[in-house]
């Protein structure tokens, strides 16, 4: 049945059997108290009157009229009886009151919003006022739409979020500066790093040395027709034009190490062994050696000469001064052996061929690369033959490669 309409048209209060509304503040806007009321209380009465349509044909007496029957009692009242309220208008009624409740608590906090941008506002101008700047800023600011409000709060908890982590990280950065043990672990770290460049400057270095020119070409030595006799100075060269080498050559030395190493300080070494000691203009195999890579703090200009030895590819040309002859040879090939393959240097040959000689992988003495060439000019038939025993070095046990790093030297490596 109906709420009682003579409660109902009381003042803009919820009504009384709604607990909550009783124990909320009275600062809220009484406009939207009492517009929401009304909204829920004609829901309400939409709800009963239209069950009282479908349930009823009996006209109902207005409990708000009184009688007009002299002899009825007072206090006596008539009314239809109802039929229970079906699910839908259950429904409907609690859809009105959490309606009424969105409304309600809406204009509230709404209202509360208002009131604190409100005092920001007052004291954002007090505060201009007193210093006497800024204050079309602070009165711009005052006037300012709630969605420009809201975005100035974001902005500023991102500012001060991020003072406060910077904060954090000084405070913890002046601890750690302070520990007793921060100074320690940095010397240790330190020292690692040192320990580990002085044992591996070789990788670092060869590699960016491996795209950086390691010589100077003259344009002048380079032949175009490698058929044509050219006059060239007696001074013994290497020249490579692809890979731009223009390096000495080192002839009649000794293979073991300590010759091996003096003789690529200055240039390339002539390593010659028996079955493999022949040098330019004669039949068999010259082998002529370079650094790939070498300690950054061992002497010598030309530790990184043989780095781009690997591009060299078949038809590619390399030229050999020697006696004052200039020999051009072409590329026929290339293999990677292990430093005691020795025999690999020696073979049988009825041809004039050039053998170069270095370490790979680049910045290791893992294994070493051989690139051969044979003789095309001058003519290879008018090569002579390499005399016996023209040189009194003995085999070695391994193909020379780079000197230990300094760690190694102090653990006593050779």
């Amino acid at each position: 049945m109906k709420p009682d309409e003579s409660n109902s048209s009381q003042s803009g209060a919820p009504l009384s059997q709604q607990g909550p509304l009783d124990s909320q503040p009275q600062t809220d806007s009484i406009e939207s108290h009492n517009a929401a009321a009304q909204l829920v209380r004609g829901q309400i009465n939409s709800i009963f009157d239209s069950q009282d349509t479908q349930t009823s044909t009996t006209p109902v007496t207005d409990r708000n009229t009184q009688t007009t029957n002299p002899d009825a009692h007072p206090y006596e009242r008539t009314h239809v009886d109802h039929v229970d309220p079906q699910a839908e208008q259950w429904q409907k009624y609690h859809s009105a009151w959490q309606t009424y409740y969105q409304k309600y608590y809406e204009g509230y906090y709404t209202h509360h919003l208002q009131q604190a941008q409100s005092a920001l506002s007052a004291h954002n101008l007090t505060t201009a006022a007193q210093t006497g700047t800024g204050y079309f800023d602070n009165l711009a600011n005052a006037t300012a739409s709630d969605a420009d409000s809201e975005i100035l709060s974001k902005d500023e908890a991102l500012y001060d979020l991020r003072q406060k982590l910077l904060t954090k990280v000084k405070s913890s950065a002046v601890k750690v500066r302070k520990s007793r043990h921060f100074v320690p672990i940095t010397a240790a770290v330190i020292v690692l790093l040192i320990f580990a460049f002085l044992q591996y400057n070789q990788i670092l270095i060869a590699n960016v040395m491996a795209y950086v020119s390691p010589g100077s070409i003259n344009p002048q030595t380079i032949v175009v027709d490698p058929t044509t006799n050219v006059t060239v100075g007696p001074q013994p060269l290497l020249i490579i034009p692809k890979i731009n080498v223009d390096v000495p050559v080192a002839y009649g030395i000794g293979n073991d190490y300590n010759s091996q190493m003096a003789a690529m300080a200055v240039g390339t070494a002539w390593f010659g062994i028996p079955g493999a000691s022949s040098v330019p203009g004669e039949v068999g195999n010259t082998v002529i050696a370079g650094h790939s890579s070498n300690d950054l703090l061992d002497k010598g200009d030309y530790k990184f000469i043989f780095a781009e030895l690997d591009k060299l590819v078949p038809g590619d040309t390399v030229y050999a001064n020697y006696n004052s002859i200039r020999y051009t040879y072409v590329v026929t090939g290339s293999k990677v052996v292990s430093p005691t393959d020795v025999s690999a240097l020696v073979y049988p040959t009825t041809k004039p061929i050039l053998t170069l000689l270095t370490c790979t992988p680049l910045g290791t003495s893992q294994n070493r690369l051989l690139v051969t060439a044979e003789q095309v000019s001058p003519d290879p038939s008018t090569s002579t033959a390499a005399p016996a025993g023209t040189t009194s070095n003995s085999k070695p046990a391994s193909i020379p490669g780079t000197e230990p790093t300094i760690i190694e030297k102090l653990f006593g490596a050779k």
